[in-house]
């Protein structure tokens, strides 16, 4: 069976040793005589596993003793509800808005209680650089706001926060407000290169991009924001319930979990964070080397200091030539090239599980492309 180079958004490629490994698990886990699937997940057998998984994440992105690690369900989007059930405790909450995703973030929060979007860089409707994390006569931070929340890689407009930038955003909030909580959504970079926990309050992150396939979500935060929620927080929306009882407090989505740890492994197998992101980074320069050197044929909008290694949407000079480049990637082995429906165009998203190859690939059909219809 030949498999297409998959550059899908998400649920997205998943590497190839993970894929072959659970097939080989599938029908019988370890000798059990049954698959993971069907197992308790309180048996001992499934402890094992989510207890693994949460060990090698740990390790992978050093995550300090102070923080809990959950996984849960709903997807990051659930989590623009959750985490201001859980932190806002009657104060108001400070967002920067960079793209679609922050933006969404912030919009089902004020259904929660009061927030204000501090900084924001949409223009005409569009999305093609951060916010000004420093200007001048800015109101914020806020020194009382509950938590300021950002989104540090924008999946749909290819905006990322590069460690720069988070530094900066990390000064200035240390110096104007040192107790507020940073609270990040980090679905489409997280596992792509190293990352400094003890600068956020909370993190979370979608799976079905860097982490494994779709139906778990990704919790990490600190412990001394889990006993903020108030009694009419739902019982399963509340972290501490679920730190409480291990991600267990229903039935959690055991073979996201599972396949999550198998990830996990297959990334310290590569050499841990530094080895990813040294991949990741030659991947992104490859390509946006062939879209700048295009002579415009390939476009991309966004400012180079944020210029997201992870997804890097790109436009040809009509729309009529994005819907051929789509149709005829597809046959030519690509999937996953269309454009989010919200900006349309072409968008390449260069996940962990992207080999390098994938992306030669590509820049080989782009040329060819370019050559037929410039």
């Amino acid at each position: 069976m030949a498999r297409m180079w998959n550059f899908s958004a998400g649920p997205a490629a998943l590497p190839s040793a993970v894929l072959q490994q659970a097939q080989a698990e599938f029908l019988d886990w370890h000798g059990i005589g049954a698959s993971i699937m069907e197992v308790s997940h309180r048996g001992k057998a499934y402890s094992g596993v989510i207890a693994a998984a949460e060990a090698d994440l740990r390790a992978l992105l050093a995550i300090p003793d102070n923080y809990k690690v959950l996984f849960l369900q709903g997807g990051a989007s659930l989590q623009f509800a959750q985490v201001p059930l859980n932190l806002l405790a009657g104060q108001s909450a400070d967002y920067l808005v960079s793209g679609a995703w922050s933006q969404k973030a912030a919009r089902e929060a004020a259904k929660i209680g009061h927030i204000s979007v501090v900084a924001s860089s949409e223009t005409d409707g569009r999305f093609t650089g951060l916010p000004d994390f420093d200007p001048p006569g800015s109101h914020w931070p806020n020194k009382h706001a509950a938590y300021l929340h950002l989104c540090t890689n924008e999946t749909i407009h290819g905006i990322e926060l590069h460690e720069e930038a988070e530094t900066r955003l990390f000064n200035v909030l240390e110096a104007i407000a040192p107790g507020v909580p940073l609270v990040a959504d980090m679905s489409s970079h997280i596992l792509g290169r190293p990352l400094q926990v003890n600068r956020y309050g909370l993190i979370y992150a979608g799976a079905q991009k860097n982490i494994g396939p779709a139906g778990m979500t990704l919790v990490i935060v600190r412990e001394d924001l889990l006993d903020r929620a108030g009694a009419n927080v739902p019982t399963l929306l509340d972290y501490r319930n679920q730190v409480d009882n291990d991600s267990m407090l229903n039935t959690p989505p055991t073979f996201s979990i599972y396949m999550a740890g198998l990830v996990f492994k297959w990334l310290q197998s590569l050499g841990g964070l530094n080895a990813v992101a040294a991949t990741s980074r030659e991947k992104a320069r490859r390509l946006y080397a062939a879209i700048d050197g295009s002579d415009g044929f390939y476009k991309n909008a966004v400012d180079l200091d944020c210029r997201s290694n992870m997804n890097i949407p790109f436009t040809l000079p009509t729309p009529e030539l994005d819907t051929r480049f789509v149709q005829q990637s597809e046959a030519a082995g690509f999937i996953g090239l269309k454009g989010h429906k919200s900006v349309g165009g072409i968008r390449a998203s260069l996940y962990n599980a992207v080999p390098l190859e994938a992306v030669d690939a590509l820049l080989q059909f782009m040329d060819e492309f370019r050559a037929a219809h410039q």
